[in-house]
């Protein structure tokens, strides 16, 4: 059994067909379990309904209360206040398992510092308080992360699309964190944590694994990851399973 930590699946536009060929195709390829992620309030609460429906209908999936750094500006800071008494709500959801993506990214020029650590504050806050995993979302941002970080006491958390450096590896890892290995370690020269600190995800509909690069993600593709990383570790495929399923279901309680 694999599991993909780290989908967008819930939208339309972002699925690389319908949900039941996605459902199919993901039991096709072994991952019995999803989580798709929320990136706003809004798209937020669209993952809350989508796994509610299809958890109704049997399936394995879970979601997260998000808002990425990307997606706040200023219009929206007078309704913050409003958008987190919303996620108090919505969180309380059987299929909710956590917060993310969050984090800080100041990739992209434009960005605003202030405008980031302020929405980063208040989700690590609503995080802390309900005791909810966080999956986390840093670009060009590990600077002003850790100390945010190391101001709160959260459950243990993944460290989503890691790309960054060994340092800030050896950081993450220092701090509880586990590594969320997607498509980007197929086909990119990036730093890897140990087995045991990893999860897979495949952050579906983007960064497709090898041989797929080119075409839609989809979380079947969590097995083509997870071959790779049988390969990279030099171990079977199903130690790689074995090991990254635990690591999610003791992180997500799923």
């Amino acid at each position: 059994m694999l599991v993909d930590t780290h989908t967008h699946i819930h939208d339309d536009k972002d699925r690389a067909g319908s949900a039941e060929e996605i459902f199919a195709h993901s039991h096709m390829q072994g991952v019995d379990k999803i989580i798709t992620i929320g990136t706003s309030p809004k798209d937020s609460l669209n993952a809350r309904d989508f796994a509610e429906k299809w958890a109704a209908k049997g399936e394995n999936i879970y979601w997260t209360y998000g808002y990425h750094p990307n997606e706040y500006y200023e219009k929206d800071r007078q309704n913050l206040a409003d958008d987190i008494k919303i996620a108090l709500e919505a969180i309380k959801s059987a299929q909710n398992v956590g917060i993310g993506e969050i984090g800080l990214d100041y990739h992209f020029d434009g960005y605003d510092v202030q405008m980031q650590r302020e929405l980063l504050l208040e989700m690590l806050q609503l995080a802390q308080d309900y005791r909810k995993p966080v999956s986390f979302h840093v670009r060009d941002a590990f600077d002003d992360f850790w100390p945010i970080f190391d101001n709160f006491r959260l459950v243990t958390s993944v460290m989503h699309s890691f790309s960054d450096s060994k340092k800030n590896l050896s950081e993450a890892l220092r701090r509880d964190l586990y590594i969320g290995v997607n498509g980007l370690s197929t086909f990119a020269d990036i730093a890897h944590a140990p087995l045991e600190r990893i999860v897979l995800e495949t952050d579906a509909p983007y960064l497709t694994p090898r041989p797929f690069r080119g075409t839609m993600n989809k979380p079947g593709y969590v097995r083509n990851i997870a071959d790779w990383a049988a390969e990279y570790y030099k171990v079977e495929l199903g130690t790689v399973a074995s090991i990254t399923t635990k690591n999610a279901q003791n992180i997500f309680n799923i």
